[in-house]
């Protein structure tokens, strides 16, 4: 994969064309097989999928999450009993939320119902929602050839909890696209429900500086919000008044990221790729510019990272339909040569939406495109049916796993709030962080851990009692000295006894440098929330690299020793010299040599 995004990212700097592109087979929104054969990946986290029927599965292969039956009529209230605690295991398999298709064999035939069945079916799956406390939606219906007289369908159901207690679902989306490509006013249109003027009224209220208000350009990142309640309706500021609002009346919470296009802002925009673990990136390009400026260095970055990424394809309100069709060909073209080899998904209805939100999760393969427009709203809706349905990529087992495992907390922002104290934003890697608790955080420059005490925790702007391991989240300090922090340290457990390292091994692929990688090289290192200069010590096995080679290399940070893992994926980047990889060695420095207890200087402690 690393090699193929070499040669991906080294035929655009060199200047060449889309040459030998491979045929990928058309994939049909059309067909609920054609999603069925998209599920069969057992590789891939997927959304619970249950099929409902009246006997127990007798296929001998299972996809994982799923159970596959016929029709619900009159169930005996034993019956309906099992099904209702089948319903709770599959909405707790799916972290809140499942498919359900009625009228489909357990071994996939689409058979279908008469009415008045599927009438009762849907009536006794409203009864096994309401007992475990949900509500159902109906994604869609449609009709099935099948030897019968009788019209018989299939139908598509989501069936999804109420919120209690803030344990809505919560999928970060990291937008990326080049400069003047609409990212901004997308998201502004999204999430406060009004369309925007064409002269940029919707991206106000995105932006956080007044050079970003007066040149209309993101320079730094900024979050926002978009939620959907248990009936898939959207939740927006449209009709609420804070984000608590949002918050409290929505089931999924869509957390968009939104990154700067500008090349000057690349180390940002990679810091925010890197650092906030987005679920899924957003690429937007311009239907009038087409593929330009940083689109191609946002792709090749989604890929190297391995962020599942979909395309949005803004302001088709100015071009004519050739023009759109012009961009969405040469978007397809680069999707499917051997550096990407995608398969693109165009999305021209609402059951095309569902069918790319269902395969989109199961496959890595699956890109899908939509064409839209921030100021005539057009297919903006189809975007909106997307998010609703997209599951997370972590299901509930893999999220208890992470769980159980010690406190980290990744610090990518720091602020002082006035009566509130410093205050660090970022992701719970692992663990459970409650209010009140005890951690340590570090690395400094001495490489030292100091002791603190989270006073309070919000999550979108609204209070939380308990952060859960991938969940992202303010934490308040309260004294403690804001210039004793910075971004890249970790808030872990004391128990952990973290290891901290100046020098570290890698195994990497150059994507592109214009001549020679060789020994005594500075580059800038991005690993997680780390971001550092380090200097190349040595590649073991060769004098030097050249484009597309591969090789362990040896770095040590120019600064201060840095927390890191083995296997965490790297990213180095200088000038045009750009290079993926990830973290094989580590020469450790354990906090039993650096003295925990030295660290503790007066006012230092928080409790």
């Amino acid at each position: 994969v690393l090699l193929r995004v070499a040669r991906l990212f080294g035929s655009w700097r060199r200047g060449a064309g889309p040459g030998g592109v491979r045929r990928a087979p058309a994939v049909s929104g059309n067909s609920v097989a054609s999603a069925r054969l998209g599920a069969a990946s057992k590789t891939q986290p997927r959304k619970a999928v249950a099929l409902l029927c009246n006997g127990v599965s007798n296929s001998p292969v299972l996809v994982q999450g799923e159970e596959r039956c016929l029709k619900l009529v009159n169930p005996s209230q034993y019956r309906f009993e099992h099904l209702v605690t089948q319903m709770k295991w599959r909405l707790q398999e799916g972290r809140g939320e499942a498919v359900y298709q009625i009228g489909v064999e357990d071994n996939g035939l689409l058979v279908g119902l008469s009415e008045e069945e599927m009438r009762a079916s849907l009536k006794t799956l409203r009864r096994m929602a309401e007992k475990v406390g949900a509500d159902i939606t109906v994604l869609r219906e449609r009709e099935v050839d099948y030897d019968s007289d009788v019209p018989r369908k299939i139908t598509e159901v989501l069936v999804r909890k109420v919120p209690d207690n803030q344990q809505f679902l919560d999928l970060r989306v990291a937008v990326l696209g080049n400069v003047d490509s609409g990212k901004s006013t997308l998201l502004g249109v999204l999430t406060q429900g009004e369309l925007d003027n064409g002269r940029g009224r919707a991206r106000l209220n995105l932006f956080r500086h007044l050079h970003e208000i007066q040149s209309g350009r993101t320079s730094s990142i900024s979050f926002e919000i978009l939620g959907f309640n248990s009936k898939g309706e959207v939740v927006n500021y449209s009709d609420s008044r804070t984000a608590e609002e949002i918050c409290e009346s929505s089931s999924k919470m869509i957390t968009f990221i939104d990154l700067a296009g500008h090349h000057k802002y690349l180390k940002t925009t990679i810091f925010g790729l890197t650092s906030y673990c987005p679920d899924f990136a957003m690429l937007v390009v311009s239907a009038n510019t087409g593929i330009a400026g940083t689109t191609r260095e946002h792709l090749g970055l989604a890929m190297a990272l391995k962020v599942p990424f979909f395309i949005v394809i803004s302001k088709v309100d100015l071009c004519s339909k050739a023009t759109v069709e012009r961009t969405v060909k040469q978007l397809e073209r680069i999707l499917k040569q051997p550096g990407c080899n995608k398969l693109p998904l165009l999305v021209n209805s609402d059951d095309d939406a569902v069918t790319a939100a269902q395969q989109f999760a199961q496959s890595p393969n699956i890109t899908p495109i939509f064409t839209l427009s921030s100021v005539s709203g057009e297919n903006l809706d189809l975007l909106k049916v997307f998010l609703n349905i997209l599951p997370p990529l972590t299901n509930s087992k893999e999220q208890e796993e992470l769980m159980q495992q010690l406190t980290e907390f990744q610090v990518d922002e720091i602020y002082t709030v006035p009566e509130v104290g410093t205050v660090v934003g970022g992701t719970l890697s692992s663990g459970i962080c409650r209010e009140g608790e005890n951690l340590v955080v570090g690395p400094t420059d001495d490489g030292k851990f100091l002791r603190l005490k989270v006073c309070s925790i919000q999550r979108n702007r609204s209070a939380c009692r308990v952060l859960r391991a991938g969940q992202a989240a303010t934490l308040a300090l309260g004294p403690f000295d804001r210039s004793l922090l910075r971004k890249g340290m970790v808030m872990v457990s004391p128990e952990m006894n973290p290891t901290i390292c100046s020098v570290f091994e890698a195994e990497i692929v150059l994507l592109f440098h214009a001549t020679t990688f060789r020994k005594g090289f500075q580059v800038t290192v991005h690993v997680g929330n780390v971001r550092q200069t380090a200097i190349v010590e040595k590649i073991h096995g060769k004098d030097k690299l050249r484009t597309g080679e591969k090789a362990v290399v040896r770095f040590r940070f120019i600064k201060h020793p840095e927390y890191l893992k083995i296997g965490a994926k790297l990213l180095f980047r200088e000038g045009v010299t750009k290079g993926i990889g990830h973290v094989t060695d580590l020469q450790a420095i354990t906090t039993k040599e650096n003295g925990l207890e030295e660290s503790l200087g007066p006012g230092q402690l928080s409790f």
